[in-house]
């Protein structure tokens, strides 16, 4: 592979990449200095306006709209599926928590989810008298170049965990452990065809701002996604795309006057008395100049290029990573082939602690984090790496490997 040509400009606002080797974008992403002002200025703009007066609420109202519409042309749906959350987790399980169960029912629910997720269900499962099933997807360990064999093997798992009673699957966009990309259309095409038709929920926290969503996003009934780890916005903000299937059949959880078709008076007779849009799972106040931080890192990645390139980039440095990392003799790679994305996770030798190996590099100046499911360590590569800080990293886990 010829060597990327890394968002050098973009890496230039981030104070955070200044003083340091950053691998974390699977856990944050750095903020740009154009976000962080777009967010002082909301501040001010509110507070010149007066933060409850009638001169505010049209400022409120087109940063509410503008935001939904970019996530909306993101996620290659229309803008009354979108709901803006705080984050991942609530995206997830706000819809999740309103969906028509009967008890008897079953979740499919991958070995790959994040414990957030997997609490959900189970607390779900506890409270409607529904069953759970495990569908394996953690051996999926292929490269870029081997999709189609990942198609054919979660397939044939799929349909041989599938039951008849089955209700709902639950699975990740972008494994978060093993960096494995999963085929959404392909799942959402088989669900399609079952007796039952199962909901599919999808954790988008490591693709949105990473890989090209609108595929996924339109075959999910829930896709959930968080602004503050690849789209570089700030947390606190995130979204969540969502089916019309769930808007009609789905029912409010979490409830406050932003899920209100009037806010200012409910009629006790009144059989329906929320919003049939995306606005159903919205809550209550929020933080409102986060939405310009979030455009702004989303308007900043659109001038490194559009999805596709943006992710060829990242491809050419996490195979640069991978490569290197795979020659060094004590180190394995999770997945044998080349990683489809930036998420790079490896296994060191037993005898010696991941936890220890973050601290040492951490006193490098380098930052990458373990994981508990699998025990690996895990490196992530963005548009704003460089090859030399990939080159610093492999060296220096080598070096570290022989303190450990």
């Amino acid at each position: 592979m010829n060597p990327p040509v890394t968002g050098k400009n973009l890496r230039s606002l981030m104070p955070a990449l200044l003083n340091k080797r950053y691998f974390n974008y699977g856990g944050q992403g750095p903020l740009p200095i154009p976000s962080l002002q777009a967010i002082q200025n909301s501040w001010q703009r509110i507070q010149e306006l007066g933060p409850f007066t009638n001169d505010v609420w049209p400022y409120v109202l087109a940063e509410l709209n503008s935001t939904k519409k970019a996530l909306a042309n993101t996620c290659g749906v229309s803008i009354n599926r979108i709901a803006l959350t705080e984050n991942v987790t609530s995206g997830c399980i706000l819809p999740l928590l309103g969906l028509p169960f009967k008890p008897g029912q079953r979740l499919l629910i991958s070995d790959s989810e994040h414990p957030g997720i997997v609490s959900a269900c189970i607390e779900l499962a506890r409270r409607q008298q529904l069953e759970i099933d495990i569908l394996p997807v953690q051996q999926l360990r292929k490269g870029v170049d081997e999709h189609k064999d990942v198609d054919i093997l979660l397939v044939n798992e799929l349909e041989r965990k599938l039951k008849p009673s089955t209700k709902l699957v639950v699975i990740s966009h972008l494994l978060w452990n093993t960096g494995q990309i999963i085929p959404i259309k392909n799942i959402a095409e088989i669900l399609l065809a079952h007796p039952s038709r199962p909901y599919l929920l999808v954790d988008a926290a490591q693709s949105f701002g990473q890989i090209p969503v609108a595929t996924a996003a339109n075959n999910a009934d829930i896709y959930a996604f968080t602004g503050h780890k690849w789209a570089c916005g700030p947390e606190g903000l995130g979204g969540v795309a969502i089916s019309q299937r769930v808007l009609e059949e789905g029912s409010p959880t979490l409830i406050g006057w932003r899920s209100l078709k009037n806010e200012s008076i409910i009629n006790l007779e009144q059989i329906d008395p929320f919003h049939s849009d995306g606005r159903r799972f919205e809550v209550a106040t929020s933080c409102i100049p986060l939405l310009a931080g979030l455009r702004s890192s989303l308007e900043l990645l659109d001038q490194e290029g559009e999805e596709t390139s943006r992710l060829k980039r990242i491809q050419s440095l996490s195979y640069s990573l991978w490569s290197k990392l795979k020659a060094l003799p004590e180190i394995n790679c999770i997945l044998q082939g080349p990683p489809p994305a930036g998420l790079v996770s490896f296994t060191i030798p037993h005898s010696k602690s991941p936890k220890r190996m973050v601290r040492l590099l951490g006193q490098e100046g380098i930052w990458i984090r373990d994981l508990e499911n699998p025990i690996c360590l895990r490196a992530c590569v963005h548009v704003t790496s460089e090859c030399s800080e990939v080159h610093s990293l492999a060296r220096n886990i080598e070096k570290v490997l022989k303190r450990l």
